[in-house]
């Protein structure tokens, strides 16, 4: 089944959950999409999990097209959705329509997401208008950690609580098909997603969204152990690599590999032949070598 904006939205109408991950490259996106994953995001953490800058801010539009391009090329049915990278979009609208415009086709995006509330109303109501579709993103918004003094949850007071309904209410009513909420307090997000005709997928979130997304890494303890409080482990596949480049390492040293059924055959003949061409091509070699050291 091929996974769309529409089938997206319906799902929530029929109290379906909704599944996504990260990813950032051709193989990775096959696997995910053939398990049957339904939405795939490259996101603008591809900075830290894979370009290994400090942060998303490094981020450009040429890296997520690059990875965007990657991601979309091994895909069938998932729905391929975009971060717009830090100062793509904020700027100024024309800045966002352009640059949106950039990830679907060059990127071949089949929606992009972008980070922020009230402020960034006109700019998801004018990229929804040039018909690319758009995922909001409230709560914990990575963009804006330096505004926010450090990773911190998001709604625990009454100021900002209020605001994180308001802003959802108000990305909703400019054209957003969906919401991410990463970093709200279970209660609060339950809060928001019955509120809304959209859908919500949350990150650090609880329960009662609509959907979760996790940073794939994080999700198959790629980082030795080191993972955010909501990241659940569902495969150790970081320890199953290392035991696999040991393993690789090991062999290649003590010379076990390759074996005679990793290599290729010849026929006796062709060998025998390219002995004596060997013979013949090193002896006029050495001539030629003693011929340039007496003219010397």
């Amino acid at each position: 089944m091929k996974h769309t904006v529409t089938t997206v939205r319906r799902q929530k109408s029929e109290g379906g959950k909704i599944a996504m991950l990260t990813v950032y490259d051709y193989s990775t996106a096959k696997l995910m999409d053939a398990a049957g994953i339904e939405i795939l995001l490259v996101g603008d953490s591809l900075g830290n999990t894979v370009l290994g800058y400090p942060d998303t801010l490094s981020v450009t539009m040429e890296d997520m097209i690059h990875h965007s391009g990657a991601v979309a090329r091994g895909t069938e049915n998932a729905l391929v959705v975009t971060d717009m990278p830090f100062m793509s979009y904020q700027a100024s609208v024309y800045d966002a329509v352009t640059n949106a415009g950039r990830l679907v086709k060059e990127g071949r995006a089949q929606a992009v997401k972008l980070e922020g509330g009230r402020n960034f109303c006109q700019h998801i109501k004018a990229i929804t208008e040039a018909q690319i579709p758009v995922m909001a993103h409230l709560g914990l918004t990575p963009q804006s950690v330096n505004a926010f003094g450090g990773f911190k949850v998001q709604g625990k007071d009454d100021e900002t609580a209020v605001n994180l309904i308001d802003d959802a209410l108000a990305v909703e009513a400019a054209g957003a098909f969906a919401l991410v909420l990463e970093c709200v307090p279970t209660e609060l997000a339950a809060l928001v997603t019955g509120l809304l005709s959209i859908p919500t997928i949350g990150i650090g979130a609880g329960g009662g969204t609509d959907g979760q997304v996790l940073v794939y890494q994080d999700m198959l303890a790629m980082y030795g152990g080191k993972s955010p409080k909501f990241a659940k482990v569902f495969a150790d596949v970081g320890a199953l690599m290392q035991g696999g480049f040991r393993a690789y390492l090991e062999e290649t040293k003590n010379g076990a590999f390759p074996d005679e059924a990793h290599g290729f055959c010849i026929d006796p003949g062709v060998m025998g032949a390219a002995r004596e061409h060997a013979g013949r091509a090193a002896a006029g070699a050495r001539t030629k070598k003693e011929k340039e050291t007496q003219l010397q």
